[in-house]
């Protein structure tokens, strides 16, 4: 009532391009999400953006007015006043989180290898190969979070060091007739038991997933952040990766001209 059809139509073009889905992870600050069951727009994205945002809590009000100020106000109020309260007086979770590069490895093939080669050799190369990765690991200090059978995850402080020990795991692998993929994504992880989590970590994993043998593939956000770092990259283009919201472009690592 406020404005004219025109205003109307450009404040509704404005909204429906607003994206902050990228930006949900790295939100630091305690925060609080709130949405009527009743309301015109789905609960469900609500719920979806609260389980981005590290540490954040969802509470679901009653009733249907979009707008905090109309219905049942003092469910909101009072929802705003228990968060507020419980972190000033200490009740609430801390959170902690960091900006890390979070490396994905795998044997191509392993199955096929396995099968050729019977257990017991396979094992002996298995063990040949996590000697070598792990040797990679400590020359670029990366950190070694977990093995899931031939595969390995790590995380890096410095995305450019995770790549070229990428670089490295890959070419050293092959003195063993193996070859691996491997992917990298960066984003704002959340410290669990001292280990990284969250989406980004996801997001990495399903880069290496789209990685072809013996290719390193990076998320444009890595990429981004090595720039002047003297690596080059293909562009791969634009990928949807499995349970992760919106498309992404990947790049396969071309060179490095910094040696």
């Amino acid at each position: 009532m406020s404005a004219s059809p025109g205003a109307v139509l450009q404040l509704g073009r404005m909204n429906a391009e607003i994206d902050v889905r990228s930006v949900l992870p790295t939100i630091r600050v305690p925060t609080l999400v709130l949405h009527r069951a009743d309301d015109h727009i789905p609960i469900e994205g609500a719920r979806w953006m609260a389980g981005q945002i590290p540490g954040a809590r969802f509470v679901e009000l009653p009733g249907g007015p979009h707008f905090p100020f109309y219905g049942d106000w003092e469910s909101v109020v009072g929802a705003i006043r228990d968060f507020v309260v419980a972190i000033c007086t200490g009740e609430a979770e801390p959170h902690e989180s960091v900006l890390a590069t979070v490396l994905f490895t795998d044997i191509v093939g392993s199955s096929e290898k396995t099968v050729s080669l019977g257990d017991r050799a396979w094992r002996a190369l298995l063990e040949r190969h996590h000697e070598l990765v792990r040797g990679q690991l400590v020359r670029f200090r990366g950190k070694e979070l977990d093995t899931a059978g031939d595969g390995f995850f790590a995380s890096f402080d410095g995305p450019a060091r995770a790549i070229r020990c990428a670089c490295a795991i890959v070419e050293a692998v092959k003195e063993l007739g193996l070859q691996v993929r491997a992917g990298l994504h960066t984003g704002e992880c959340e410290l669990v038991d001292g280990k990284v989590a969250g989406i980004a970590v996801h997001t990495g994993a399903r880069v290496a997933t789209n990685a072809k043998p013996g290719e390193v593939l990076v998320s444009s956000t890595v990429k981004d952040l090595v720039a002047g770092s003297g690596l080059s990259f293909e562009d791969r283009g634009a990928h949807e990766l499995k349970g992760i919201p919106g498309e992404w472009r990947l790049y396969a690592v071309a060179g490095d001209q910094s040696r």
